[in-house]
Order: structure tokens, then C-alpha cells, then sequence
């Protein structure tokens, strides 16, 4: 196990280079530059301020220097906020879409494991046709299209309908806890679906099984079968699909913060794109990069306490 957990590590490490290195050079390959937008300041004063943050230099040096801090811990100063460095702003805004994004995983495995249970327990019953039909509805509508329908519904249209002259649900920040439902509910849509047909094709999958025929055989009520005999192994897809999950919320939070005004990471990842902001972008992407890595190693080790015939190697 801690072999395996140490070549799983590596491999993350060398990952997060790859992701650095590419998007280092990919975002230098693109005309313009963080100072071009800014009409206001002369050609001289954009030159100034291009070698005060040393994008002068050489694409080969930069990368060099960059990397060099980087392994220090410094992910350098943001072109744009001038005065704040770049893991300041990560790490003061990163709580907030990561509170978000963790109470939609949560949500997402409450409800989506216990309906894709219920649906192969009813398997081809009316049960079962319904939650189908909704799990296909939820996987078809993107994030952006569920917030604008909750705040439209919540902020103006059962106001207008009930004579309520304030939203019925926050609409703006998570300064409450009601001004998470809107939002999580956005981004649990879909992982809720696709977590209820996972699950639900995984345990019809297991019940074909030789043992749980051997149970079955025995008299065990099919109730216990399911949940005590098979749910286990049929998790196993579920756990899998974890990992890309959360890295899913996470960047599909970016919209959904965008739309209800939260001060999140996603708010500073696409101004810093439309800013050119060349050090912001490299901070948020590495950030990124290594959560997506570290949940997937996680769900890696997770296996062998989930299922202890798994041989890691």
C-alpha cells in the first residue's frame, strides 16, 4: 500500500509540472499581454511596467525563474491587483468555492446513491421509470441553465406571483445559510443524476453475481441482499467517479458564481483570464490542478479500503 501511495504521489507531482509547463507557454503563445488593454498609460509607461514584472525577458528565462519560485512557494504578484500576491488572493477566495463545491459533493452522494438503490430495487417498476426520467432531465441541463431558471423562479417569479416584494431565496453571496440552496442546488443537479444511474446500473451489475445469487438461494430477504451484501461492491463506480467530480464543481462553479455574485475563486479565475493576468492564471491553474490530482489519488487508495481483494500495483 504506502509503495503504491508513493508512486501514486509521484505521479501527481510530475502531473502538476506537465499542467504547469503547458500552461506557461500556451498562455505566452497568445498575441497581446497583460498591459496591452490599458489605454490610459503610454507605449514607454507599458514597457516600464513590463520590465518591472520581468516580462521582458527572454520566454525560456521567465519560464525558468517562475518554476525556480515556484518550488520556493511563490507564486508571485498579480499583474492586476498590484500589491497582493497571487496565493494571497487563491487562498482567501479559494473557502468559498470550496465550501460550495463540498456541500454539492455531499448532497450529490445523499441523494444520488439512495435513488440509484431505490431505482434497482425497483427495477422496471413505476419507481424506477421516474427516477430514470429524472436522472436523464438532470443530466441534460448544464449548471448555467439551472441557476438562471432558480434565480429567475426564486428572485422574481413566485415574488411576482405570491405580491412578496423581496426574493422568496437569497439571490447575491453566501452570507447565509440559505444563500447556499440556490446555488448548490445548481451544481448537485447534475452529479445527482449521473451518481443515480452509476449507481443503479452498478448494483443491477452486482446482483448478477454469483454470491448474491448464493444469498438469494438462502432465503435472505432482497432488501438485506442489497443493502448489506451488495451495495459495497457496487460503490466502487461511485467512488471512482468522486475524484472527477469534485474537480468538475469546482470549475463548474466558476459559472454559477458568476451568476449569483459569489466572492469565490471562480470570479478571480475568469477576470484574470480576460486580464491577461499572466501570474494569476498560473496560481489558479496549479491550485486546480492539484486538488484534481489529490482527489484522484485518494480515490485510488480508497479502493483497497472499499474492496480488499483489489491488488494495487
Amino acid at each position: 500500500m504506502l509503495k503504491y501511495a508513493l508512486k501514486r504521489i509521484v505521479t501527481g507531482l510530475l502531473s502538476i509540472f506537465m499542467v504547469a509547463t503547458l500552461t506557461f507557454f500556451l498562455m505566452n503563445l497568445v498575441p497581446g499581454g497583460p498591459f496591452v488593454a490599458e489605454k490610459s498609460i503610454s507605449a514607454e509607461a507599458q514597457a516600464a511596467l513590463a520590465a518591472k514584472y520581468g516580462l521582458d525577458k527572454p520566454l525560456l528565462q521567465r519560464y525558468v525563474t517562475y518554476m525556480t519560485d515556484l518550488l520556493k512557494g511563490d507564486m508571485g504578484v498579480s499583474l492586476k491587483q498590484r500589491g497582493r500576491t497571487v496565493s494571497d488572493i487563491i487562498f482567501t477566495k479559494f473557502p468559498v468555492s470550496a465550501s460550495l463545491a463540498a456541500v454539492a459533493v455531499v448532497i450529490s452522494l445523499l441523494i444520488g446513491i439512495p435513488l440509484g438503490c431505490l431505482a434497482a430495487y425497483n427495477r422496471g417498476k413505476i419507481p424506477d421509470n421516474i427516477i430514470l426520467v429524472l436522472a436523464t432531465c438532470g443530466i441534460a441541463i448544464p449548471s448555467f441553465i439551472s441557476s438562471v431558471l432558480l434565480l429567475y423562479s426564486f428572485g422574481m417569479y413566485l415574488p411576482d406571483l405570491f405580491g412578496l416584494d423581496h426574493p422568496i431565496l437569497p439571490t447575491v453571496g453566501l452570507s447565509t445559510a440559505a444563500n447556499y440552496i440556490m446555488p448548490v442546488t445548481a451544481l448537485s443537479i447534475y452529479p445527482t443524476a449521473y451518481i443515480t444511474r452509476l449507481m443503479r446500473s452498478s448494483l443491477l451489475d452486482v446482483m448478477g453475481q454469483d454470491y448474491i445469487r448464493t444469498a438469494k438461494a438462502k432465503g435472505l430477504p432482497t432488501s438485506k441482499t442489497i443493502f448489506k451484501h451488495a451495495l459495497r461492491n457496487a460503490l466502487l463506480p461511485v467512488v471512482t467517479y468522486v475524484g472527477p467530480m469534485l474537480a468538475g464543481l469546482m470549475t463548474g462553479s466558476f459559472v454559477v458564481e458568476k451568476i449569483f455574485t459569489i466572492p469565490g475563486l471562480g470570479k478571480e479565475f475568469v477576470s484574470s483570464i480576460t486580464n491577461r493576468d499572466y501570474t494569476m492564471i498560473m496560481g489558479t491553474t496549479i491550485v486546480l490542478a492539484t486538488l484534481v490530482i489529490t482527489a484522484n489519488v485518494i480515490v485510488d487508495i480508497l479502493y483497497k479500503i472499499i474492496d480488499p481483494r483489489i491488488k494495487l500495483k
